[in-house]
C-alpha cells in the first residue's frame, strides 16, 4: 500500500514539476516577446557619419552621410532587439507580426534608395557604367524577407551591407574619380517620387481601415485611357480586420527609415535644397513623419470609427503620413523649378 503511495505521490510531483516547467517557458517567452517588440528609437545621421570618418582616418565627402545612413538602416534592421525576425521559424519569433511588419516597412525603403542609389545618383548619365558594388548590394536586398534557409534573408542583406560599406571606402578615395554621388535635384526628385508613392499607399491602406466608397479615378484625367479589366464606378476599399496593425506597423518602420534617409538628403544635397529654398520644405516633412513615432501607450493598435468613442490609430496616423505626402509633393515641385 505505501509503494502504491509513493509511485502516486511521486507521479503527482512529476505532473506538477511539468505544469511548472511549461508556465515558467510560457512566461519567459511572452516577457521576450515584448522585450523584442520595442521598436528602435532614432539616430544622429551626422553624428554617426562623422564617428565612422573620424575612426577610418576619412573625410565626409558629397555622399558619405546618405550612404552612411542607409548602411546603419540596415544594420539596425538585422542587429537590433531580438535580430531580424520577420524569417523566423521558433517561438516567440514565429508567433510575432507587429515587429516583422515594422521590418518589412524599413526594408521596402532601403530596396527604394538602393535602386536609386545604383541606377541614378551613382551615375552622371544614362550610359554611364553603374558601380559594381552598388550593382552587388541592390540585388541582395531584394531576397524575400521570410525567406530563413537557402538563402537566409539576413545573409543576403548583411552581403549587401559589405557592398556598401566598400562602395563608401570608395568614395572617400580621391584616386577613385569613377565612384562618385552625384547631389543633383534631379536625382533627387526621383526618389521623392517613389517615396511618396510608398506613403501615398500606405496612406489610403491606413485610412481604409474604417471602411470608405471611393469615386473610381483610375483614369481620370486621360480621355483615351484604358485599363486592362472592368472596375465599377464606385470602389467599396476596406483594410481587413486581421490586417489593420500590420498596415499600422509597417508604416511606422516605413516613417522610421525615410526620418533618416531625408535627415542625410539635408546634409547632402544641402546645396541643392537651398538654391531652391526648399530647406525648410524638408525640415516639415520630417517633423510631420517624426509624429509618426510617438509612444503607442495601447497594447493594441486601436480601431474605432471616424467620429466614434474609440480612438483610431491608423487614421491618425494616415493623417501624418497624408501631410508628408503633400509635403514631398510640394518639395518635388519646388525641385523641379529653374
Amino acid at each position: 500500500m505505501s509503494d502504491d503511495i509513493q509511485t502516486t505521490r511521486s507521479k503527482g510531483s512529476l505532473k506538477w514539476l511539468i505544469i511548472v516547467i511549461i508556465c515558467s517557458l510560457l512566461v519567459f517567452m511572452l516577457i521576450l516577446n515584448i522585450y523584442w517588440s520595442t521598436e528602435p528609437g532614432l539616430f544622429d545621421v551626422y553624428e554617426t557619419a562623422k564617428i565612422k570618418a573620424d575612426r577610418r582616418n576619412t573625410h565626409l565627402v558629397t555622399g558619405y552621410v546618405t550612404t552612411n545612413t542607409l548602411i546603419e538602416i540596415c544594420r539596425t534592421l538585422l542587429d537590433k532587439r531580438g535580430g531580424y525576425i520577420s524569417n523566423d521559424i521558433l517561438p516567440p519569433g514565429v508567433f510575432m507580426d507587429n515587429i516583422p511588419r515594422w521590418e518589412f516597412g524599413v526594408l521596402v525603403q532601403v530596396r527604394d534608395f538602393s535602386k536609386t542609389l545604383r541606377n541614378d545618383i551613382s551615375r552622371a548619365q544614362t550610359q554611364s557604367v553603374e558601380n559594381q558594388f552598388l550593382a552587388k548590394a541592390e540585388p541582395q536586398f531584394n531576397v524575400d524577407n521570410g525567406s530563413w534557409i537557402f538563402p537566409a534573408a539576413e545573409n543576403e542583406y548583411e552581403e549587401g551591407i559589405e557592398a556598401l560599406e566598400k562602395y563608401l571606402m570608395q568614395l572617400t578615395d580621391d584616386a577613385d574619380a569613377n565612384t562618385q554621388f552625384f547631389a543633383r535635384a534631379d536625382n533627387l526628385r526621383d526618389w521623392l517620387r517613389t517615396a511618396a508613392n510608398r506613403l501615398g499607399s500606405l496612406s489610403q491602406r491606413l485610412s481604409a481601415s474604417v471602411g470608405q466608397r471611393r469615386i473610381n479615378t483610375n483614369l481620370a484625367g486621360d480621355a483615351e485611357a484604358q485599363q486592362s479589366t472592368y472596375e465599377p464606378a464606385i470602389l467599396d476599399i476596406k483594410t481587413p480586420w486581421v490586417e489593420i496593425d500590420d498596415v499600422f506597423y509597417e508604416a511606422r518602420g516605413t516613417c522610421w527609415a525615410l526620418i533618416h534617409l531625408l535627415r542625410a538628403i539635408e546634409v547632402d544635397f544641402a546645396d541643392v535644397l537651398k538654391k531652391k529654398n526648399a530647406t525648410r520644405s524638408v525640415q516639415q516633412i520630417i517633423r510631420e513623419l517624426e509624429a509618426t513615432q510617438r509612444n503607442v501607450w495601447s497594447p493594441m493598435v486601436l480601431n474605432g470609427s471616424d467620429f466614434g468613442f474609440f480612438a483610431n490609430y491608423s487614421l491618425v496616423m494616415s493623417s501624418y503620413i497624408s501631410r508628408a505626402n503633400s509635403g514631398i509633393i510640394d518639395l518635388r515641385d519646388l525641385l523641379s523649378q529653374g
